[in-house]
């Protein structure tokens, strides 16, 4: 439960903080990708973890859903950003998986960061282009960068915190 309200957290104020500021404040995009959707990408994994063999897709497409839905709900002016937070998070996710099953015999760090490379890849060109309609590589660069960055920080706390 945990790590669902770690996710729901992350996508909701990763989508409001871009819809109010997003646009006046072009680093406000790193930021949120450093602290946000690293945790995203993060808390992810344990998910696919705590649900593999137990109808992990349905759940997953749910979980990306109420994210969507609820940052939308809470302000009707972001629904373009929830619509490209959906796609992207449903593209990157799936990616995610793919890449995290197949280092399934890596310690689980390694699983965890390696697949976040490649899914921070994906959501990084597919949310600003369907969130503003253009491919702005400057922001594409800088958030994935930032996503795989916060990613690695995210887990080596999570490491931390269950090692406790």
């Amino acid at each position: 439960m945990f790590y669902i309200f770690l996710y729901l957290a992350a996508v909701v104020a990763a989508n409001l903080i871009i819809a109010q500021f997003g646009g006046a404040y072009p680093s406000t995009f790193i930021i949120v990708a450093f602290l946000f959707i690293g945790l995203d990408l993060t808390s992810r994994d344990h998910l696919h973890d705590a649900w593999r063999g137990k109808q992990l897709l349905p759940k997953m497409a749910a979980l990306i859903a109420a994210g969507s839905l609820i940052s939308w709900f809470l302000n009707k002016d972001a629904g373009q950003i929830a619509l490209a937070s959906f796609i992207a998070f449903a593209a990157a996710a799936t990616v995610d998986t793919i890449v995290y099953h197949l280092l399934g015999s890596y310690p689980r760090w390694m699983r965890v960061n390696g697949s976040n490379i490649p899914s921070a890849a994906v959501d990084s060109i597919l949310f600003p282009t369907i969130a503003f309609g253009s491919f702005l590589w400057p922001i594409v660069l800088g958030q994935f960068l930032a996503k795989t960055m916060g990613g690695l920080v995210w887990s080596a706390i999570f490491h931390w915190i269950e090692r406790k």
